[in-house]
């Protein structure tokens, strides 16, 4: 097989034992660092990855795309989801009320977000019913006050299902004797284990009658109705313009992104961030391949003098070293991205081994807004990264390539 003369004596020079034996090391660290430079940002990005497809399909998937409210309670919620229905960006429609309070059993105190919802239709809006570990949605009968909550508010209860709670809203009765909390008994139907620690612990969900008896409604009078999006990126603009539709001085929108935007916007500027400090880290490895090649090409004076006196061109001379420099890339880059991939792949399950053989978690769901590491590996910054390094390994051999080609014959051959 033809191969040029110099891609023959670059690729040689690659896998040739080196009188100096230092030269050796310093190219084999070179490879190494460049390798665990990869390695690290293919799986730090993919980590990344993960926060936010878990932040888009788990979080994002229990809170609401949008809202819409009125001031007064929506008697006809169905004539209003017919005319939102309209618009084709919104897929599903579901009626929904809320209300704040404290759940307690035996002393325990809970605070949560009492959220009343329609059984029949909160999976079209909702992806509740894909956590549930108890019970189901369809217990939550009207006229019963049948409640879910999270495993962790369930736990700091102390209940399960089938206990009884107490709910005490943040309202009074005032009666001759005094006022009172307006309190009410709850039935545990259900619990559910998102693995995000603010919806685990601070949501519960009952009937939507139920709590529009309890804020002393007719039991078909709704808060608003709640609207899945076939893109929730467009949420703020579709809602906004459905409420200005309706009557803006009658209805107002609420999305997403006045509850977990900020959260969702860190995420993404922490992923652009990290990658480029990352991204040093691999020219930082990629460059040591200078100081490589600049020894090499002291160590094989000799040799270039030989080539020059032998009709070689500095050109030729130049593409040489480029091609050594350039395999040890190719090499490094290679193994960085063949590891990090594995790394990326196994990262959540070792991360969850690991935490079960020191009986610690590292991320905790009262800090952050879900308890496990996620990990998502996308094709395309594979690409990027593996790109990025070839790029920068291939800059790298230009100086020392070029210093190559200026040696003069007669001076190298000199002492020899």
């Amino acid at each position: 097989m033809f191969r040029p003369l110099f891609v023959f004596i670059g690729a040689r020079y690659t896998r040739a034992k080196r009188r100096n034996h230092f030269v050796s090391f310093i190219s084999l660290t070179s490879m190494i660092g460049l390798a665990l430079g990869v390695v690290v940002m293919i799986v730090v990005l993919s980590v990344m990855n993960g926060f936010d497809h878990e932040m888009r399909t788990r979080v994002l998937g229990m809170v609401p795309h949008a809202t819409i409210e009125s001031t007064q309670p929506i008697n006809d919620w169905q004539a209003l989801a017919t005319k939102v229905k309209q618009n084709p960006q919104v897929v599903a429609v579901a009626p929904y009320t809320q209300m704040q309070g404290l759940l307690t059993n035996d002393g325990k105190v809970q605070k949560v977000l009492l959220n009343g919802v329609d059984p029949a239709l909160e999976g079209n809006v909702s992806i509740i019913d894909n956590f549930v570990q108890k019970g189901s949605l369809a217990d939550l009968k009207s006229g019963e006050f049948g409640i879910m909550i999270g495993d962790k508010a369930a736990t700091k209860l102390g209940v399960g299902v089938g206990d009884k709670l107490t709910f005490v809203a943040p309202e009074v009765t005032v009666t001759p004797a005094g006022m009172f909390p307006r309190m009410k008994r709850f039935t545990v139907t259900g619990i559910f284990h998102v693995g995000a620690g603010e919806i685990d612990g601070y949501l519960g969900i009952t009937n939507i009658q139920d709590l529009a008896r309890l804020h002393r409604w007719q039991p078909e009078q709704v808060q608003g109705i709640r609207l899945k999006f076939e893109d929730l990126f467009q949420a703020p603009r579709i809602a906004w313009q459905l409420a200005q539709q309706l009557g803006e001085n009658d209805y107002y929108a609420r999305d997403w992104t006045r509850t977990h935007g900020n959260l969702y916007q860190a995420i993404g500027m922490e992923k652009s961030m990290i990658g480029l400090l990352l991204l040093l880290i691999v020219a930082v490895a990629a460059f040591n391949i200078i100081s490589t090649l600049v020894m090499v090409v002291n160590d094989k004076r000799g040799d270039i003098a030989i080539l020059r006196t032998l009709g070689s061109t500095p050109g030729q001379i130049m593409a040489i070293f480029m091609v050594q420099g350039t395999v040890i890339g190719v090499v490094g880059t290679f193994i960085g991205a063949v590891v990090g991939i594995l790394a990326a792949l196994n990262v959540s399950a070792a991360i969850a081994l690991l935490e079960k053989l020191i009986g610690h978690k590292f991320l905790n769901s009262d800090v952050y807004f879900i308890d496990y590491l996620p990990s998502q590996l996308m094709a395309n910054d594979v690409i990027m990264v593996c790109g990025a390094a070839l790029v920068l390994s291939f800059l790298a051999t230009l100086y020392p390539a070029w210093r190559a080609a200026r040696t003069q014959p007669a001076e190298a051959l000199r002492y020899e």
